[in-house]
């Protein structure tokens, strides 16, 4: 029979020369501060002697979990903002750690999924949304959440990192302008944050410009914008250009409106991007990629806020709660 001898932390830090608190903190995450090397040095050892985490006997020592708990906003269910959960599992997987989701269901209260996050005792809990909005905690759900991601804490009491929605819609303004454009319409997205701030960005452009928009029109018929809602896009890619001022451009809310736009234009006969140039917000890569021509649309800043949000949360001493905007990534295709 062989018998299996258990590794301890001691054994790794008098093999590697260093303090058990050093060898926990390579190889679980923790707070000790070292050289790169070293930490691969302990990993080695680790790796030569067979070391297994005792995540039980862990959690109840220190009271958490290698793990880090996400309150899934709807997240998990779009193709696109999974780029958040990418960015945060990679630089997780760099600290020793691994990440988690639960999904917030329609009807389900977030203290109730929070609640079942923790029941996990992972070292930090993360709130992210699918898109940019405002969201309402109570002072126990502020207090409990290390950072909110692609959405705001309504009082401000959590560090946000979000879209520069402003940012990204001057930039793509000036961009049509240095393209020489001058006659730009915008078809937004109705009642949600995104849409709101990116307005004001498109407006402030093209004033200093010195230019007026041809027109910012909702993309659909309700108040607030939804895939499902009745759409207003061909209605008015229809009178756009029958009006007396047919726009050299349009800029779109984001890309599955940008396909709609694309298809009004094409029953009118006219050419992408010779007659009238199409640019949009999101980056949808599987949708942006294969319109014909392809679509040239800013990137939202996914990834980079899921990296950004795992150091946030594995900060030895956290920052004031604030907000933090991400710029946009602007992806140059064929359609301008």
């Amino acid at each position: 029979m062989v018998k299996i001898v258990a590794v301890s932390l001691s054994d790794i830090a008098e093999r590697a020369g260093v303090s058990v608190k050093t060898v926990s903190g390579a190889l679980h995450g923790g707070s000790a501060r070292m050289s790169e090397d070293t930490r691969q040095k302990i990993k080695a050892i680790a790796e030569e002697f067979g070391y297994v985490t005792n995540l039980a006997a862990r959690g109840v020592r220190q009271g958490w979990l290698p793990l880090i708990g996400v309150v899934s906003d709807g997240l998990i269910t779009s193709p696109f903002a999974t780029e958040i959960v990418r960015g945060l599992d990679g630089a997780a997987r760099s600290a020793g750690m691994a990440v988690f989701a639960v999904n917030h269901r329609s009807g389900q209260s977030i203290g109730s999924v929070l609640d079942e996050v923790q029941q996990f005792r992972p070292r930090a809990v993360a709130y992210a949304a699918m898109y940019h909005k405002h969201v309402a905690l109570s002072d126990r759900l502020a207090g409990a959440v290390g950072v909110m991601i692609n959405c705001r804490e309504a009082a401000g009491r959590v560090t946000a990192l979000v879209p520069d929605e402003e940012g990204g819609a001057r930039e793509i303004v000036h961009y049509l302008l240095v393209a020489g454009r001058r006659r730009i319409a915008f078809i937004n997205l109705p009642g949600i944050l995104a849409g709101t701030l990116r307005e004001v960005g498109f407006r402030a452009a093209l004033e200093e410009g010195g230019i007026d928009p041809v027109g910012v029109l909702p993309a659909v018929r309700r108040s607030v914008y939804s895939d499902r809602a009745p759409s207003l896009v061909a209605s008015h890619v229809e009178a756009l250009l029958k009006s007396g001022q047919r726009p050299d451009a349009i800029l779109c809310g984001n890309d599955r409106v940008a396909m709609e736009v694309y298809a009004a234009l094409a029953r009118a006969g006219l050419r992408i991007p010779d007659d009238i140039a199409v640019a949009s917000f999101d980056n949808q890569v599987e949708l942006a990629s294969r319109l014909d021509p392809p679509l040239t649309t800013m990137a939202l800043p996914h990834r980079a806020m899921g990296r950004l949000a795992m150091e946030i949360l594995l900060a030895e001493q956290p920052e004031p709660p604030h907000l933090r905007k991400l710029p946009f990534h602007l992806v140059e295709r064929a359609s301008v």
